[in-house]
Formats: C-alpha cells, structure tokens, sequence
C-alpha cells in the first residue's frame, strides 16, 4: 500500500468512513502484530496491543498531523504499549514474588539447587558453541528479542524459534543422558 493511499484511507476513516478504517485495520494489523510480537509477547498480549494501538489512534482528537507517517506511528505506538506490557508483566512478577516469599529455604535446599545449577551449567558447557551462546543469553538476557538474538548469533531472525527449540531438546536429551529426570 503506498503513503498516498495510506494517508486517504486514514482520512477518510477519522472522517467516520467505516470501510476505510476496516481496510487500514486489514492492511496494517500485520505490521502492528509483528511490532509486538518482536518484543516476545504471547497471541493474546500481541492481539490486545494491535486492539489498543488502533483505539488510540481512533481516539486522537485531530488525528495524525501527516497521514502519510501512518504505518511508523503504528510501528511506535505498538512498540511503547509492547514495553509497557512487559514492564507491567515484570511489576506483577516481583510483587508476586514479594507477597509469596515465606520462608527461605533450608540449607539443604540451598545445597542441591547448588549442585543442580552447577551440573546444568556443566552439560551446556559440553554443548556446540552456537547452542551455549544462545541458551546463555537466553538465561541472562532474557529481554532480547529475536531480532537481537539474532543478530548476536549471526543468523537470520526467522530461525531463532526453531533453533531455540532444537537447542533447548539437546539440552534436555543431554541432561536426561546423565540422569536428570525432568519429571
């Protein structure tokens, strides 16, 4: 879709065109899912943020100021509701992690989640190199999104999904080879 029919159809929707709105909404949801997809949100945080990305813009008293800077405006507005998902996510967590913190845990506890950590970090150590880099940055940098892992691993962004999957069942038929029972 080119700006000029972009920037018409916009006009014509914030004009109460309701065939307008539904052909930016058809044309332009994709761009706005993979906004919020890119920050590793679940379907229904994905379909929630292009739901409100499209009501603030129906909600903009005088509508955008150049109708042509719509797919960006999109872009930045799913982007900025994306993050803020995520922060309230991580808000909700540490709160919840706070009211449900009881009791710490018994020395022996401590001991084997010790040894447990240390043997897991031991088999991803016998890992390729690929492997270790992504499960460490997954487990450290569990922000980045795929587009980054990507780009730290040197390979094309579609592929992190399937890779990260590949990875994680070596992890796992690794571990369970030693005698890790995941059950």
């Amino acid at each position: 879709m080119s700006d000029v029919d972009t920037a018409e159809l916009l006009t014509r929707a914030l004009a109460g065109d309701q065939r307008a709105w539904q052909s930016l909404v058809c044309k332009l949801s994709g761009l706005v899912l993979r906004v919020a997809r890119a920050h590793r949100l679940g379907d229904a945080d994905a379909h929630d943020i292009c739901q409100n990305t499209w009501l603030t813009l129906a909600q903009l008293p005088a509508g955008l100021r150049d109708p042509a800077k719509l797919p960006g405006w999109l872009t930045t507005t799913a982007r900025r509701q994306a993050l803020r998902r995520i922060s309230a996510r991580r808000q909700e967590i540490a709160s919840a992690g706070h009211e449900a913190a009881g009791p710490l845990p018994s020395p022996e506890h401590v001991v084997l989640r010790g040894e447990r950590d240390r043997e897991l970090w031991r088999v991803v150590d016998t890992l390729p190199d690929r492997d270790r880099t992504l499960i460490r940055l997954l487990a450290t940098r569990p922000e980045l999104t795929h587009g980054q892992l990507a780009e730290r691993l040197g390979v094309a962004p579609g592929t992190i999904g399937p890779l990260r999957r590949r990875t994680l069942d070596r992890l796992r038929r690794a571990l369970e080879a030693r005698g890790y029972d995941h059950a």
